[in-house]
């Protein structure tokens, strides 16, 4: 699962420490796209099966597979939108972060990889409850995915016997 604000869209100036890129407009707002996070989800494309988890929803296959050469045709989920004021939850069954039940739905009993910028305690809660095995990847939004947590990744997906659960921030 692959988030794109934080992960690929990089918040924050460019500055001598962070990744390439280039800035794009999509549908009118400016975004950092990290060269770097790009060529390390090629690579890691070769061992995942690549599924964006991102509010950008659909416009993960419009916009990123011309602007960054991904692959073109990932799939991508569609989350549930909040109703009324919180806490109402327009008929979710699982209790926190808003990306966990299509994500949840999706995972089904595989193996799961979970790569944002943004997990809460919930998140934690439920891959330590899962059966698969599952590794949360968190990066750091002014950097996005890095080869420190592409390694992670890549040595996780390699392992022989992944232990049942795995989470890593």
């Amino acid at each position: 699962m692959v988030d794109i604000d934080g992960v690929i869209s990089l918040f924050g100036p460019p500055g001598d420490r962070g990744p390439e890129g280039s800035f794009h407009a999509i549908d009118g707002i400016p975004h950092f796209l990290s060269l770097e996070a790009t060529t390390h989800l090629l690579r890691l494309a070769e061992a995942y099966d690549l599924v964006w988890a991102s509010g950008w929803e659909e416009k993960a296959e419009e916009y990123l597979p011309h602007l960054l050469g991904l692959p073109a045709g990932l799939p991508f989920l569609r989350f549930a939108r909040m109703t009324g004021l919180p806490p109402a939850r327009a008929g979710r069954s699982i209790e926190g972060h808003w990306k966990l039940d299509a994500i949840d739905a999706y995972a089904g009993r595989r193996p799961l990889a979970w790569i944002d910028d943004a997990f809460d305690q919930s998140c934690h809660a439920w891959a330590e409850q899962r059966t698969a095995p599952t590794l949360l990847v968190e990066t750091d939004p002014s950097l996005g995915l890095t080869s420190r947590e592409a390694s992670l990744l890549a040595q996780w997906a390699l392992a022989p016997a992944r232990p049942p659960v795995a989470a890593a921030s």
